[in-house]
């Protein structure tokens, strides 16, 4: 998820998130958003940008709940440039998307995960009207449904070769991110006997989601179909929101045995989403992550001079 942190000097460990794209990984830190991929020739491409988010306009979209549902949409429109970037420099695709392409891929990919997750759960549930017409089972069955598909979908895509090499990038953005956070410089031999499980990755993100419409949708009654589905949609950012503050607090917590225990499901399905990365991943992910913190920078002009 992406950070909230914006003090340049970084008293403290700076706040950062990234993500795996094709051959490479981004990382978002306080002020800077990078892009590492490692070209056909083994030469690694890092392209940094500077963060912009719609919160530092209207700083009212920094509160609590808001801030979660704004961060969803802006990582997720990061999270396809950065695809699109790596896809291009790792000679997967001749040229980026614009940002028309851009806009109706984001919008196609809303419509299937409404049409995958939402309408076929809810739709899917009339075969057991035979057996109750209990508003909360139904509305129970419907939430083990969605975690079904899913588990289902991230299962068969973790089988993929192209997808495996992605979710070894996964694990490297991961174990670097752990080494940052631990304080140690960030070379291979430090990142790698840390683990590829964190606990603010999107993976877990995703099953607080699934979790907590679960319970919220259980109170909704069962009314008319098209009803169903309206409810669902319109609630997700509130639910996303909710998410995302739980996201925070087990980041901040995580030493707590509760909070361990919440997000373990997210935990343990991270080991279908990450792999164990080799050193010229991590080489990757190291690259990324020092592109965007201050300290690196610094460190970087004196050397320089």
């Amino acid at each position: 998820m992406s950070n909230e942190n914006k003090d340049t000097a970084c008293p403290v460990k700076c706040s950062v998130g990234g993500q795996a794209v094709i051959e490479g990984v981004m990382m978002r830190g306080p002020e800077k958003v990078a892009v590492a991929v490692r070209q056909a020739n083994g030469e690694i491409i890092v392209d940094v940008k500077p963060v912009s988010s719609i919160r530092d306009k209207y700083p009212i979209l920094k509160k609590p709940l808001l801030r979660g549902v704004i961060a969803l949409f802006e990582s997720l429109s990061d999270g396809m440039k950065a695809l699109s970037y790596s896809a291009q420099v790792s000679g997967e695709e001749d040229e980026q998307m614009d940002s028309t392409e851009m806009a109706m891929t984001i919008a196609f990919s809303v419509v299937l995960a409404v049409g995958l997750f939402i309408v076929i759960p809810t739709w899917s549930m009339r075969f057991l009207h035979t057996l109750t017409n209990d508003p909360m089972k139904l509305n129970l069955a419907e939430g083990f449904m969605r975690m079904f598909i899913f588990l289902s979908y991230i299962t068969a895509i973790s089988s993929m070769d192209d997808i495996q090499r992605v979710f070894q990038y996964h694990g490297a953005e991961h174990k670097t991110i752990y080494t940052y956070e631990a304080g140690l410089p960030l070379e291979v031999e430090n990142v790698r006997p840390f683990s590829t499980l964190h606990p603010r990755c999107g993976t877990n993100f995703l099953m607080i989601v699934m979790l907590i419409s679960m319970f919220i949708f259980t109170f909704l009654g069962w009314p008319n179909l098209i009803e169903r589905i309206l409810s669902r949609v319109v609630l997700m950012p509130v639910i996303a929101g909710v998410s995302y503050e739980i996201i925070r607090f087990a980041g901040a917590h995580v030493d707590n045995s509760l909070v361990r225990a919440a997000i373990m499901p997210g935990l343990l399905l991270q080991k279908l989403t990450t792999r164990q990365p080799d050193d010229s991943q991590i080489e990757v992910a190291i690259a990324s992550l020092k592109a965007v913190l201050p300290e690196y920078q610094e460190e970087g002009e004196e050397n320089a001079e």
